[in-house]
């Protein structure tokens, strides 16, 4: 299982395997897909696959991976099938293990999603172990027919008003559509 930046170092390696292959796409999307957009002013800093899982990470432009005050991360669990409940469960039980004194997941949205089960919580660490800073992170996971899927906004601050509204409607922007599913078809041309 992939896990926040806040548990990354806090774990065994072998825990932390990842890889998405997030790129654009000029026609239609094939078969299923997590639509995200990259979000504008942020760059690509990490990309990876191992075993059955992707992840992206991007970051603010002029940020480095290693110094970073926001984070986007989207992973990709080929096959993987659990209930998002059953996977925030044991993120936070992570989480908490990492974090002393972390906050405890607070579901912010839940239910179907273009016909997908989804849910939407965040966790706080009020002081990151590995960093000496607080980080905030909402997820949103998305269970599909072929695949599980997470997207991470992390922030090592809190964020602002202008800033929650922009991140939360980023998160309802992402999506799963399928294109051999007429009532969950994917947009014609997008970000995947």
């Amino acid at each position: 299982m992939i896990l926040p930046r806040v548990l990354r170092g806090l774990l065994p390696t072998a825990l932390i395997v990842a890889a998405l292959g997030v790129h654009a796409v000029a026609a239609a999307l094939v078969n299923e897909n997590l639509v995200a957009a990259p979000p504008p002013g942020f760059k690509v800093a990490f990309r990876d696959r191992q075993n059955d899982v992707d992840i992206v990470e991007w970051i603010p432009a002029g940020q480095t991976i290693k110094s970073w005050t926001e984070m986007l991360t989207v992973q990709t669990f080929h096959a993987l099938k659990v209930a998002p409940d059953r996977f925030m469960s044991d993120v936070e039980r992570r989480w908490r293990a990492a974090c002393p004194g972390a906050g405890f997941a607070q579901p912010l949205a839940k239910g179907a999603e273009n016909g997908y089960p989804a849910l939407v919580w965040i966790l706080d660490c009020p002081r990151n172990p590995l960093s000496g800073q607080p980080e905030i992170t909402w997820f949103k996971a998305v269970l599909g027919n072929d695949n599980f899927y997470v997207v991470q906004k992390a922030f090592k601050f809190t964020p602002s008003k202008e800033q929650i509204e922009r991140w939360i409607g980023y998160l309802k922007s992402v999506t799963v559509c399928d294109s051999r599913l007429p009532d969950r078809a994917c947009p014609r041309s997008e970000q995947h």
